[in-house]
């Protein structure tokens, strides 16, 4: 039985923990370039373990346009549909060094206190 109790905290915890990387990440990828929000899925998962639907990307880059940290755009292709683009705004650009500087801090004390320990 603690096991399965045991397995329901590290799944509920995993989850926690992504929800809170995953605006960071978009915005650290959104960084070098516009992206639509399939390429951002692939690129996800070409760098994490991390695995995103489409039904969470999309309602979260909405949320990042919405506070203006990103904005979109729709991009013409030689073939196949239209893709809608997103890139990082000036404001995204800011918020995105305050939060890698409290990434980098949070990172450097985790190190700490694993090797304190």
């Amino acid at each position: 039985m603690s096991e399965d109790i045991n397995l329901y905290f590290i799944t509920k915890w995993k989850s926690q923990f992504k929800k809170g990387l995953l605006e960071y990440i978009i915005l650290l990828l959104l960084r070098s370039k516009p992206c639509y929000g399939y390429e951002l899925i692939s690129e996800m998962n070409q760098f994490t373990s991390l695995e995103i639907a489409e039904g969470t990307i999309y309602p979260l880059l909405n949320r990042l346009k919405k506070e203006n940290l990103v904005s979109s755009e729709w991009a013409e292709m030689d073939t196949g549909i239209p893709r809608k683009y997103y890139k990082l705004t000036e404001t995204g650009t800011s918020h995105l060094e305050v939060m890698k500087e409290y990434v980098d801090s949070l990172n450097l004390s985790i190190t700490r206190i694993k090797e304190s320990v």
